[in-house]
C-alpha cells in the first residue's frame, strides 16, 4: 500500500468512535481490498476488550479484507450487534457470499450471541443469504433480536432460503431451551413477492414474538398477504406493521383486518400505496372501531379508497385516545377533517360472532328463495322467519343477495308488508349480531350491490326498486341496527344520491331516518 494511501487510513482510523463495548468505523468509505489495507482496523479490533457491537457500514470490503477482519473476530465471544450495512458497494456479487461466510464462521468459531445483525442495502442477492445461511442456523444466533434485511435484492430464492434458516434456528434453539424469539424484522424492497413472503409467514407464525415487521416495497399481492395475516396474528406483541407499497386489494384487505382483530398492541399501521380500496378500508375500520385500542398511525393512503369510505375509517378512529396520525387519501380532506374534530364515540358490538347456526330450511323456503314471490313468502308462516338460517356473515355476497330479494317483494299491503318486514328483521339481526368486521363486510358488499360503492370482482348492480330502501328504513329504526352501522350507510347514501334516483321518495325517507338515527 502506497505511503499516501496508509495515511489517508491513518486518518480514517482515528476518527472511529469507541464507546460501551462499540467499535465503530462507520461511513469512512475505506476501500478495504485485502489483508495490507485492514492492518490497523484489525489492529484495532484485536486490542479492543469487551467488544460487543461492530459497526462496519458505509465502507466496501472485499474478499481478502473480509477474511483478515473475520480471523480478529474469532476471540470476540461477546460481541453481540453486527452493524454491516452498505458494506459492499462496488463488489462484484461473486464476492459477497464468500466474505460474508468469513464473517460468519468467525462469529460461530468465537461463540458470539447475536442480538442484532444488519446487513441492509447489501445488493447481494439471493447467493448472499446463502452467505449467511449458516449463521442464522447456528447458536450464534439463538439469541437474535433484531434482523435487518432491507435493500438486499432477496427475490424469491433468498426468501426462502431465509425462511427455511429462520425456521431451523428455531427448532434448534428450542430444542437447547432457548428458543429464537425475534423481536424485529426489516426487509423491505427485496423483491419477495408471493411465494417469498408465504415461506417467511411460515417462520413468523413458528417464532411468534415479532414487535416490529417491515417489508414494504415485495410486489406481494393478496395471496401473500393473506399468508402474513395469518402469521401476524400469531405474533400478540406486533406494535409495527409496515407494509407499504406491496397488493392487497379487497382479499388481502379482509384478511389482514381478521387478524389486526386478535391484536392488542398494535400501535403503527402503514399499508400506504396498498390499494385497499375501498370495501377493504371499511372491513379495516371495524377492527378500528372493535379493537386496536393503543393504535397511535395508520396510513391507508393512495389505495384508491372513495370519500365515503375514508369518513368511514375516520370516524372509527376518532376517539382513539393515543392517535396521533391518520394519512388516508388527499380526496374529502374538509369532511374527514369534521368527523375527526366531532369526537362523538359511537356504540360498539360484541366480538363474538358465535357459532354459525346449522341449515333448518324447508322444501318451501328453498324453493322461495329459488324464485321469490309475495305469495310464496306468505304461505310459509309463521316459518318465514326462518329465512335467516340460509344468511351467513361468512358469505356477505349470498346473504345481501337474500337480504335484497326479499325486499324487493315489499308493498303497503298491509298482510305482506308485515311479512316482509317479520322476515327483513330476523335477517338482518342476524347478521348485524357478529362483530364489527362482519356487519361492515356484509354491509360494504350490500353497498355494492345497490350501487353505491365500486367494488371488486364480479359482484353485479341490483336494479333498485323503492321496497329495498324503505325496508332500509324500516330496518333502521329498530334496537339491533347499532348507530355506527347507520352512520356508515348514511354516509355512503348521502354521497352517492344519483344511484338512488330512481326511487326518489323512498330514498328521502331513508335518508331522514339515518339522519335522525345518526343524530
Amino acid at each position: 500500500m502506497a505511503s499516501d494511501d496508509i495515511a489517508l487510513l491513518a486518518d480514517a482510523l482515528s476518527k472511529t468512535h469507541v464507546g460501551d463495548g462499540e467499535l465503530s468505523f462507520k461511513g469512512l468509505g475505506l476501500k478495504l481490498d485485502d489483508a495490507l489495507s485492514v492492518e490497523e482496523l484489525v489492529r484495532d479490533i484485536e486490542q479492543f476488550r469487551g467488544l460487543r457491537a461492530l459497526r462496519l457500514e458505509g465502507n466496501t470490503v472485499g474478499v481478502e479484507a473480509a477474511r483478515a477482519i473475520a480471523k480478529a473476530l474469532e476471540d470476540k465471544d461477546q460481541l453481540q450487534r453486527c452493524y454491516w450495512s452498505d458494506m459492499f458497494t462496488g463488489r462484484l456479487r461473486s464476492e459477497i457470499p464468500t466474505a460474508l461466510r468469513s464473517l460468519g464462521s468467525a462469529l460461530m468459531t468465537a461463540g458470539a450471541r447475536l442480538t442484532e445483525l444488519d446487513l441492509s442495502d447489501n445488493a447481494f442477492g439471493p447467493d448472499g443469504v446463502k452467505g449467511v445461511e449458516q449463521l442464522l442456523k447456528s447458536p450464534s444466533c439463538h439469541s437474535l433480536k433484531e434482523l435487518r434485511l432491507n435493500n438486499c435484492g432477496v427475490g424469491i430464492g433468498g426468501g426462502k432460503i431465509l425462511a427455511e434458516a429462520l425456521i431451523d434456528c428455531h427448532r434448534k434453539s428450542l430444542a437447547h431451551e432457548s428458543p429464537l424469539r425475534l423481536r424485529v424484522f426489516i426487509a423491505g424492497r427485496n423483491r419477495l413477492e408471493n411465494e417469498g413472503a408465504s415461506a417467511l409467514a411460515k417462520a413468523f407464525q413458528l417464532m411468534g414474538s415479532l414487535e416490529e415487521v417491515h417489508m414494504p416495497q415485495n410486489g406481494i399481492n393478496h395471496a401473500g398477504v393473506m399468508a402474513l395475516a395469518s402469521a401476524m396474528r400469531h405474533n400478540p406483541d406486533l406494535r409495527v406493521l409496515n407494509l407499504n407499497d406491496n397488493t392487497f386489494t379487497k382479499r388481502g384487505t379482509i384478511a389482514m383486518a381478521q387478524a389486526l382483530r386478535h391484536l392488542r398492541n398494535v400501535q403503527v399501521i402503514n399499508f400506504g400505496d396498498c390499494l385497499v380500496r375501498s370495501e377493504g378500508a371499511i372491513a379495516l375500520a371495524a377492527v378500528l372501531r372493535e379493537g386496536l385500542p393503543v393504535l397511535k398511525e395508520i396510513n391507508l393512503s393512495f389505495g384508491e379508497i372513495t370519500e365515503a369510505a375514508a369518513l368511514v375509517v375516520a370516524q372509527a378512529v376518532r376517539d382513539k385516545p393515543d392517535m396521533e396520525k391518520m394519512d388516508l387519501n388527499e380526496e374529502g380532506c374538509d369532511a374527514l377533517r369534521e368527523a375527526m374534530e366531532k369526537g362523538d364515540m359511537l356504540g360498539s358490538l360484541s366480538d363474538d360472532e358465535g357459532d354459525p347456526e346449522k341449515p333448518q330450511s324447508s322444501a318451501e323456503i328453498m324453493s322461495f328463495l329459488s324464485c321469490p314471490s309475495a305469495e310464496k313468502l306468505l304461505q310459509l308462516g309463521e316459518t318465514r322467519t326462518n329465512v335467516q338460517q340460509q344468511v351467513h356473515a361468512s358469505d356477505p355476497h349470498t346473504a345481501a343477495e337474500i337480504l335484497l330479494k326479499i325486499s324487493s317483494l315489499y308493498s303497503e299491503e298491509p298482510e305482506t308488508k308485515t311479512a316482509v318486514l317479520e322476515t327483513i328483521d330476523a335477517v338482518l339481526k342476524k347478521l348485524l349480531s357478529g362483530s364489527d368486521l362482519s356487519s361492515y363486510c356484509f354491509l360494504s358488499t350490500l353497498l355494492v350491490m345497490m350501487g353505491l360503492l365500486k367494488g371488486e370482482g364480479k359482484v353485479k348492480k341490483v336494479p333498485l326498486v323503492p321496497g329495498q330502501l324503505l325496508c332500509l328504513e324500516h330496518a333502521v329504526q329498530q334496537v339491533y341496527f347499532p348507530q355506527h352501522v347507520a352512520l356508515l350507510l348514511h354516509t355512503f347514501t348521502s354521497r352517492n344520491s344519483e344511484a338512488l334516483e330512481s326511487c326518489s321518495s323512498a330514498s328521502e325517507r331513508l335518508s331522514s331516518t339515518l339522519e335522525k338515527k345518526c343524530h
